[in-house]
C-alpha cells in the first residue's frame, strides 16, 4: 500500500515544486499564476490521494477537490482580467516594474 501512495504522491510533490520553482523565479504575471496554478493542482492530488487510501468509502475530499478548482479557476479569472486591465493601461506585466504600474 505504501509503494501505491508514493505513485501519486511523486508526482504531486515534483509539480508543487516546479510550482514553487516558478513562483519564485518569474518575473511575468501570467507565468507566476501559472505557477501558482500548479502548485494548487498538486494540492488538489493529496487531496484526492489521501481520501482514497485514509477513507475508501468516503468522498470529502473529492468534494473538496472539486471545490478548491471551482476557486481556482474563479480566481485564475479574476487574475487574467487584472492583469489584462494592467496591461492596457501599463504595456506592461514585469513585476520588477512595480512602481510603474501604480495609477
Amino acid at each position: 500500500m505504501e509503494l501505491e501512495i508514493l505513485k501519486y504522491l511523486i508526482p504531486a510533490l515534483i509539480m508543487f515544486c516546479c510550482g514553487v520553482y516558478g513562483f519564485i523565479t518569474r518575473k511575468n504575471m501570467i507565468a507566476i499564476l501559472i505557477s501558482l496554478e500548479l502548485m494548487l493542482n498538486a494540492v488538489d492530488i493529496n487531496f484526492v490521494v489521501f481520501n482514497r487510501f485514509l477513507f475508501p468509502g468516503q468522498l470529502e475530499g473529492m468534494f473538496f477537490t472539486l471545490f478548491a478548482i471551482a476557486l481556482a479557476a474563479a480566481e485564475t479569472a479574476l487574475a487574467i482580467a487584472i492583469i489584462v486591465n494592467l496591461f492596457r493601461a501599463v504595456k506592461n506585466v514585469d513585476v520588477r516594474n512595480v512602481n510603474k504600474m501604480k495609477f
